[in-house]
């Protein structure tokens, strides 16, 4: 059994280790390689991934230049939701930025969950409804926010993107360019 995804999942539904188990049948564990990407702007997203361990980004490639949309550490999940839901291919590109174990389970392998058993089913729901808030809450940050504010938050709320992003993933992350960053950091110091 794999403790620390019985943990995450328990945090949102109860599941017995028997139930755990039948969920954990349906996985398959992968590996990643700095640098190394598990999805491309034109694939379709056809998994859910738990990051059991290092660090994913998702990011937008305009005209040349890339825009980060997010991170996710240990413990997260990602999947590229309408690609996910809709089988249309992505427009992300999700690629590793450290060595990365990820647990993956396919929407199939969900469908056929959420058939067996309602707190799957849930699960799944609340998942949903965690991504569409994230969603919110980062057009809201940047709609809302001066760059030394996201900048400030970000400290703040997760400190791990600071301790091991790169600055110029930092910068796009929060929407500057990364001579920008440079400047508000020397302006808020040791903050």
């Amino acid at each position: 059994m794999n403790t620390q995804l019985f943990q995450n999942i328990n945090k949102t539904v109860s599941l017995s280790k028997e139930e755990f188990e039948q969920f954990y049948s349906y996985t398959q564990t992968i590996k990643l390689k700095r640098k190394e990407f598990l999805l491309s702007e034109g694939d379709t997203c056809k998994h859910s991934y738990f990051v059991s361990k290092g660090c994913l980004r998702y990011f937008y490639s305009i005209e040349g230049n890339e825009h980060t949309g997010q991170f996710f550490f240990e413990n997260n999940w990602y999947t590229d939701l309408e690609s996910f839901l809709t089988g249309k291919p992505s427009r992300q590109n999700i690629e590793a930025l450290e060595p990365t174990q990820i647990i993956t389970i396919s929407k199939d392998s969900l469908e056929k969950l959420y058939m067996l058993n309602p707190k799957f089913e849930r699960f799944g729901r609340l998942m949903a409804e965690r991504a569409f808030i994230g969603i919110k809450q980062r057009t809201e940050m940047l709609t809302n926010q001066s760059a030394e504010e996201r900048y400030i938050n970000l400290i703040r709320e997760r400190p791990k993107v600071i301790e091991r992003i790169p600055q110029h993933y930092i910068a796009s992350y929060i929407g500057i360019q990364p001579q920008s960053l440079s400047r508000i950091r020397k302006k808020l110091g040791n903050y």
